[in-house]
């Protein structure tokens, strides 16, 4: 396997590397641990009752589907940006055992004949991991996961013209988080057929959206905010200047905290605007999803602030509110409770890179 060297704005900063073996470690304990699981499996008969990795003989493990796939992604990302912090002969040797050809074709034939299974947040995974991989430079694992890869593609444009509405919940039926992570990794999973009506969808749903309000959010069960994850999914798709516009009249309240009497950046403005929210039982499989809302949030507010034009005063309310968020999220990555092990780490790289690269 050959290796690309990162780029220097790709290179990580300490909070990562301080994590990068422990979260590699957490990974294979993840997507090798098959139980307990949710195979969230339709079953048509007592004939299909069978073992989770028949039908994922991929990604069986880590309690459920689209969790083992982005923690795959978790492990290919962190040999590509650390190998050298992290147990490298240990993670490959769990890849190749599992991102063969055969186990591949097996998914992808589920995923075909299973047509609304993981959508669309699990597809937007496979292909992110599948991106990863190619970014990596394996082009065994990118070779194995092509048919899958390919299989969304074609899910994901079939799906595309019926989607009339979008779906603004905070969790993994949201629209725009999945939207936006499928435009980052179409091109580099060789599906770029998917560039343009992804982003022409974006524009068709929110557009023209405005007056969205964050202190209607959290809902109890969030792990994405609904307004922050289509502001990031938009930022991707509208010009710089116009992405300004349209975040003013998207999310009004963001400006009023910016004209406080406190200047950006200011503990003030930090409670005006939007504040971590309160985890009441981290071990409740739901309430524990605020957890990773707090890292999304991170990432998504960082992002946002970096599309918006220098000298814009809301870029320091933004990343007030991501260092806010971020600290609040990350000791809560490896908890030893596996409700939030299974998946809270991948979050956790999210919203640390978001923070490596500010300026």
């Amino acid at each position: 396997m050959s290796k690309q060297t990162p780029a220097a704005s790709e290179l990580p900063d300490a909070a990562l590397t301080a994590r990068a073996a422990g979260f590699a470690r957490l990974a294979l304990e993840n997507v090798t641990r098959e139980y307990p699981n949710i195979p969230a499996h339709l079953l048509a008969g007592p004939a299909e009752l069978v073992l989770p990795r028949i039908h994922h003989p991929a990604f069986y493990g880590a309690y459920d589907w689209h969790s083992s796939v982005h923690m795959h992604w978790l492990m290919v990302r962190l040999l590509r940006r650390c190998d050298d912090l992290v147990d490298a002969s240990a993670v490959t040797a769990v890849l190749d055992a599992h991102l063969t050809p055969e186990a591949l074709v097996t998914e992808a034939d589920y995923l075909r004949t299973h047509p609304s299974f993981e959508r669309p947040y699990g597809w937007a995974w496979l292909l992110a991991l599948t991106a990863e991989c190619s970014a990596l430079g394996s082009t065994r694992w990118t070779a194995a996961l092509a048919p899958a890869a390919r299989a969304v593609s074609a899910l994901i444009l079939d799906w595309l013209p019926k989607a009339t509405y979008p779906v603004r919940h905070g969790t993994h039926v949201n629209s725009a988080f999945a939207l936006g992570l499928v435009l980052d990794s179409a091109v580099a999973a060789g599906v770029p057929e998917l560039t343009r009506p992804v982003a022409e969808r974006l524009r068709d749903w929110f557009a023209a959206d405005h007056g969205a309000a964050l202190r209607w959010e959290p809902s109890g069960q969030d792990f994405l905010s609904p307004a922050l994850t289509e502001a990031d999914a938009m930022r991707r798709v509208l010009p710089g200047a116009e992405f300004a516009h349209w975040l003013t009249a998207f999310l009004p309240e963001l400006g009023e905290g910016a004209d406080r009497d406190s200047l950006p950046g200011t503990a003030d403005a930090r409670t005006l605007f939007l504040a971590p929210p309160h985890v009441s039982d981290a071990t409740d499989p739901q309430i524990g999803h605020l957890l990773g809302l707090c890292l999304s949030r991170a990432a998504a507010l960082r992002h946002i602030a970096g599309a918006l034009p220098p000298g814009d005063e809301r870029v320091g309310v933004l990343a007030t509110a991501a260092d806010a968020h971020l600290a609040a999220g990350l000791p809560a990555t490896a908890s030893g409770d596996f409700t939030t092990d299974h998946w809270l780490a991948t979050f956790a790289v999210l919203a640390l890179e978001s923070d490596c690269a500010r300026d």
